[in-house]
């Protein structure tokens, strides 16, 4: 049987004493339980080490400790236990511990008026920090959804009108020849312009609550804005959407005070920050508008 003790290279001193801020490894694997089901996720995690005369942490134990997140619900509380399980391993080498979880989240999410329904992947992740006895967790989302142009939509609506005089003058209206003209492509000479937009949201979470709340969170910002991009639709569904759309037109000034106003009603944040870009289909630059709350 051998008898050497395995060297331990970290351990050794260096002659150059220079602390870090931080160390740890990125994009791990690991299995987390939210919202009552497991979701495949990629976690970084390390710590800061102060103690400049050490060579390198104990990488192997923070990846060990994440182990603790596979067996019960991620909560603030949850996350705060594993920061504190990495300072305690560390103890004398490191005061602050970082944890990044990165993950996309299924909904599945009905059509608008058909009994259809599909599903929608959300980017979501959560950073959190302990040092000195200071916490806080941070939920980020990014939120597609459609935004009609409101300058466009009154430039068609007098496209529109101008074409209905040239098609009316002088003429006795009815009813019917209306109604077949406004249907009609004749009539209809001009539409608004929409486009792929995107709200990103981060929040920084209160540490009492009993659950990570991405789909509240997500279900807030699309409640604001009210033009969530589908997924299955029938015509039904579309021309539902059309109407969406038509009823909600927005700048992105518009949709960034919508979403700042809806989370200010949320009680699950004690600070955030909001930027909505919408993909111009008239420009090739993109509208971007952005706020903060107490960050």
């Amino acid at each position: 049987m051998n008898s050497l003790k395995l060297p331990d290279i970290a351990a050794q001193k260096l002659l150059h004493v220079t602390p870090l801020d931080w160390v740890g490894m990125c994009a791990i694997a690991l299995p987390i339980q939210l919202e009552g089901r497991h979701v495949a996720a990629m976690a970084d995690a390390g710590v800061n080490l102060v103690d400049g005369k050490s060579r390198g942490i104990h990488m192997s134990r923070l990846y060990l400790a994440l182990e603790q997140l596979e067996h019960q619900a991620l909560t603030p509380l949850a996350i705060h236990q594993l920061l504190a399980d990495f300072l305690a391993s560390h103890e004398g080498l490191s005061t602050a511990a970082h944890l990044r979880l990165s993950f996309e989240h299924l909904l599945k999410r009905p059509a608008l008026v058909s009994p259809l329904a599909g599903w929608k992947s959300y980017q979501v992740s959560v950073d959190a920090r302990l040092e000195n006895e200071m916490f806080h967790v941070e939920l980020s989302v990014r939120v597609p959804y459609s935004s009609t142009c409101p300058c466009s939509a009154a430039l068609a609506r007098q496209l529109i009108q101008r074409q209905f005089e040239a098609d009316f003058s002088g003429e006795v209206l009815n009813r019917e020849s209306v109604l077949a003209w406004l249907g009609s492509s004749q009539g209809i000479v001009a539409t608004p312009h929409s486009q792929r937009s995107q709200a990103s949201v981060q929040l920084r979470l209160r540490n009492n609550l009993d659950t990570v709340p991405v789909t509240e969170l997500i279900d807030a910002v699309e409640a604001s804005l009210g033009t969530a991009v589908q997924t299955a639709v029938k015509r039904a569904d579309e021309q539902a959407f059309a109407l969406a759309n038509g009823q909600n037109l927005m700048f992105c000034e518009d949709a960034a005070r919508r979403i700042h106003q809806a989370l200010r009603e949320l009680d699950i944040a004690t600070a955030f920050t909001l930027r909505v870009e919408h993909a111009e289909s008239l420009h090739a630059h993109d509208a971007v508008a952005s706020s903060q709350w107490q960050w």
